[in-house]
Protein backbone atom coordinates (compact mmCIF):
# COMPACT_ATOMS: atom_id res chain seq x y z
CA UNK A 1 0.00 0.00 0.00
CA UNK A 2 1.20 3.45 -0.99
CA UNK A 3 1.42 6.30 1.52
CA UNK A 4 -0.03 9.63 0.42
CA UNK A 5 2.57 12.30 -0.19
CA UNK A 6 0.53 15.15 1.26
CA UNK A 7 2.13 18.53 0.80
CA UNK A 8 5.62 18.45 -0.53
CA UNK A 9 8.16 20.91 0.71
CA UNK A 10 9.47 22.90 -2.17
CA UNK A 11 12.86 24.47 -2.34
CA UNK A 12 12.68 28.23 -1.83
CA UNK A 13 14.35 29.48 -4.95
CA UNK A 14 13.25 31.37 -8.02
CA UNK A 15 11.08 29.25 -10.28
CA UNK A 16 12.58 28.98 -13.73
CA UNK A 17 9.49 27.86 -15.66
CA UNK A 18 7.54 31.03 -16.64
CA UNK A 19 4.12 29.37 -16.55
CA UNK A 20 4.71 27.90 -13.09
CA UNK A 21 6.12 31.25 -11.91
CA UNK A 22 3.00 33.14 -13.03
CA UNK A 23 0.63 30.61 -11.44
CA UNK A 24 2.56 30.63 -8.16
CA UNK A 25 2.62 34.45 -8.12
CA UNK A 26 -1.17 34.66 -8.57
CA UNK A 27 -1.93 32.05 -5.91
CA UNK A 28 0.56 33.30 -3.35
CA UNK A 29 -0.42 36.96 -3.91
CA UNK A 30 -4.10 36.18 -3.27
CA UNK A 31 -3.21 34.24 -0.12
CA UNK A 32 -0.91 37.02 1.08
CA UNK A 33 -3.59 39.70 0.56
CA UNK A 34 -6.14 37.52 2.35
CA UNK A 35 -3.83 37.09 5.35
CA UNK A 36 -3.15 40.87 5.45
CA UNK A 37 -6.88 41.58 5.40
CA UNK A 38 -7.47 39.07 8.21
CA UNK A 39 -4.65 40.61 10.26
CA UNK A 40 -6.16 44.07 9.82
CA UNK A 41 -9.64 42.88 10.76
CA UNK A 42 -8.63 40.75 13.75
CA UNK A 43 -6.05 43.08 15.27
CA UNK A 44 -7.12 46.50 14.01
CA UNK A 45 -3.69 46.95 12.48
CA UNK A 46 -2.97 49.24 9.55
CA UNK A 47 -1.53 46.96 6.85
CA UNK A 48 -0.14 47.65 3.40
CA UNK A 49 1.37 45.23 0.88
CA UNK A 50 2.85 46.27 -2.46
CA UNK A 51 4.08 43.61 -4.88
CA UNK A 52 5.77 44.01 -8.27
CA UNK A 53 5.55 41.10 -10.66
CA UNK A 54 8.52 40.14 -12.86
CA UNK A 55 6.76 41.97 -15.71
CA UNK A 56 6.64 45.13 -13.51
CA UNK A 57 2.90 45.01 -12.81
CA UNK A 58 2.03 46.51 -9.41
CA UNK A 59 -0.33 44.78 -6.99
CA UNK A 60 -1.27 46.52 -3.72
CA UNK A 61 -3.51 45.86 -0.78
CA UNK A 62 -3.96 47.99 2.33
CA UNK A 63 -6.25 49.05 5.11
CA UNK A 64 -7.45 51.81 5.46
CA UNK A 65 -5.58 52.57 2.22
CA UNK A 66 -2.12 51.91 0.84
CA UNK A 67 -1.44 55.64 0.32
CA UNK A 68 -2.22 56.60 3.92
CA UNK A 69 -0.01 53.85 5.32
CA UNK A 70 2.88 54.70 2.99
CA UNK A 71 2.53 58.40 3.94
CA UNK A 72 2.57 57.45 7.60
CA UNK A 73 5.61 55.23 7.06
CA UNK A 74 7.46 57.96 5.20
CA UNK A 75 6.27 60.52 7.76
CA UNK A 76 5.06 63.17 5.32
CA UNK A 77 1.28 63.44 5.72
CA UNK A 78 -0.47 62.05 8.78
CA UNK A 79 -3.07 59.49 7.78
CA UNK A 80 -6.72 60.50 7.95
CA UNK A 81 -8.77 59.03 10.75
CA UNK A 82 -10.08 55.60 9.79
CA UNK A 83 -13.41 56.31 11.51
CA UNK A 84 -14.12 59.30 9.23
CA UNK A 85 -16.99 58.56 6.85
CA UNK A 86 -16.50 58.52 3.13
CA UNK A 87 -16.75 62.11 1.77
CA UNK A 88 -18.93 60.95 -1.15
CA UNK A 89 -21.42 59.39 1.26
CA UNK A 90 -21.36 62.52 3.45
CA UNK A 91 -22.05 64.75 0.41
CA UNK A 92 -24.94 62.50 -0.66
CA UNK A 93 -26.41 62.54 2.85
CA UNK A 94 -26.06 66.33 3.01
CA UNK A 95 -27.87 66.67 -0.32
CA UNK A 96 -30.71 64.49 0.99
CA UNK A 97 -30.85 66.50 4.22
CA UNK A 98 -30.99 69.77 2.27
CA UNK A 99 -33.86 68.46 0.13
CA UNK A 100 -35.77 67.28 3.22
CA UNK A 101 -35.19 70.63 4.95
CA UNK A 102 -36.60 72.49 1.92
CA UNK A 103 -39.72 70.31 1.97
CA UNK A 104 -40.10 70.73 5.73
CA UNK A 105 -39.79 74.53 5.44
CA UNK A 106 -42.40 74.56 2.67
CA UNK A 107 -44.82 72.51 4.79
CA UNK A 108 -44.21 74.74 7.82
CA UNK A 109 -44.93 77.88 5.74
CA UNK A 110 -48.14 76.30 4.40
CA UNK A 111 -49.20 75.27 7.89
CA UNK A 112 -48.54 78.74 9.27
CA UNK A 113 -50.48 80.35 6.39
CA UNK A 114 -53.44 78.02 7.00
CA UNK A 115 -53.29 78.68 10.74
CA UNK A 116 -53.42 82.46 10.14
CA UNK A 117 -56.28 81.98 7.68
CA UNK A 118 -58.18 79.95 10.28
CA UNK A 119 -57.59 82.60 12.92
CA UNK A 120 -58.82 85.31 10.55
CA UNK A 121 -61.97 83.30 9.80
CA UNK A 122 -62.52 82.72 13.50
CA UNK A 123 -62.19 86.46 14.14
CA UNK A 124 -64.80 87.18 11.44
CA UNK A 125 -67.26 84.79 13.02
CA UNK A 126 -69.66 86.95 14.99
CA UNK A 127 -72.50 84.58 15.80
CA UNK A 128 -72.09 82.29 18.77
CA UNK A 129 -71.92 78.57 18.24
CA UNK A 130 -75.21 76.63 18.29
CA UNK A 131 -74.34 74.92 21.56
CA UNK A 132 -74.20 78.28 23.37
CA UNK A 133 -77.52 79.61 22.03
CA UNK A 134 -80.47 79.99 24.35
CA UNK A 135 -83.90 78.57 23.51
CA UNK A 136 -85.10 82.01 22.36
CA UNK A 137 -82.03 82.45 20.11
CA UNK A 138 -82.53 78.97 18.64
CA UNK A 139 -86.14 79.87 17.76
CA UNK A 140 -84.96 83.02 15.98
CA UNK A 141 -82.29 81.02 14.11
CA UNK A 142 -84.88 78.43 13.09
CA UNK A 143 -87.25 81.15 11.80
CA UNK A 144 -84.47 82.85 9.81
CA UNK A 145 -83.45 79.50 8.27
CA UNK A 146 -87.07 78.80 7.29
CA UNK A 147 -87.34 82.29 5.74
CA UNK A 148 -84.13 81.70 3.78
CA UNK A 149 -85.47 78.32 2.66
CA UNK A 150 -88.66 79.96 1.38
CA UNK A 151 -86.61 82.54 -0.53
CA UNK A 152 -84.54 79.77 -2.16
CA UNK A 153 -87.72 77.87 -3.08
CA UNK A 154 -89.29 81.03 -4.55
CA UNK A 155 -86.16 81.80 -6.61
CA UNK A 156 -85.91 78.20 -7.80
CA UNK A 157 -89.55 78.13 -8.87
CA UNK A 158 -89.15 81.47 -10.70
CA UNK A 159 -86.11 80.12 -12.55
CA UNK A 160 -87.96 76.95 -13.47
CA UNK A 161 -90.99 78.94 -14.74
CA UNK A 162 -88.70 80.94 -17.00
CA UNK A 163 -87.19 77.69 -18.31
CA UNK A 164 -83.82 78.44 -16.75
CA UNK A 165 -82.10 75.43 -15.32
CA UNK A 166 -81.35 75.75 -11.64
CA UNK A 167 -77.62 76.54 -11.29
CA UNK A 168 -76.91 74.36 -8.27
CA UNK A 169 -76.83 70.75 -9.41
CA UNK A 170 -76.40 69.37 -5.91
CA UNK A 171 -79.79 70.73 -4.82
CA UNK A 172 -81.54 69.12 -7.80
CA UNK A 173 -82.94 66.30 -5.70
CA UNK A 174 -84.26 68.81 -3.17
CA UNK A 175 -86.29 70.48 -5.95
CA UNK A 176 -88.34 67.35 -6.68
CA UNK A 177 -90.99 68.33 -4.06
CA UNK A 178 -91.04 71.81 -5.64
CA UNK A 179 -91.90 70.36 -9.03
CA UNK A 180 -94.63 68.22 -7.48
CA UNK A 181 -96.05 71.24 -5.63
CA UNK A 182 -95.74 73.33 -8.79
CA UNK A 183 -97.68 70.82 -10.86
CA UNK A 184 -100.44 70.59 -8.23
CA UNK A 185 -100.54 74.36 -7.78
CA UNK A 186 -100.75 74.87 -11.55
CA UNK A 187 -103.68 72.44 -11.68
CA UNK A 188 -105.39 74.18 -8.79
CA UNK A 189 -104.39 77.53 -10.33
CA UNK A 190 -106.09 76.61 -13.59
CA UNK A 191 -109.22 75.66 -11.70
CA UNK A 192 -109.19 78.90 -9.76
CA UNK A 193 -108.52 80.93 -12.87
CA UNK A 194 -111.32 79.04 -14.62
CA UNK A 195 -113.70 79.72 -11.79
CA UNK A 196 -112.65 83.35 -11.73
CA UNK A 197 -113.74 83.79 -15.32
Amino acid sequence: MRKPNGRKKIEIAKIQNQTNLQVTLSKRRAGLFKKASELSTLCGANVAIVAFSPSNKVYACGHPSVESIVDKFIGENPPPETDDPNPIIVAHQNANIDELNKKLNKFERTLERERKHGQALQALRTEPSNEKLSFFDLNILCESLEAADKKVEKLASQLMECGIEFPYKTIGSALAPLRARESTSSVSGEGSSGSGE
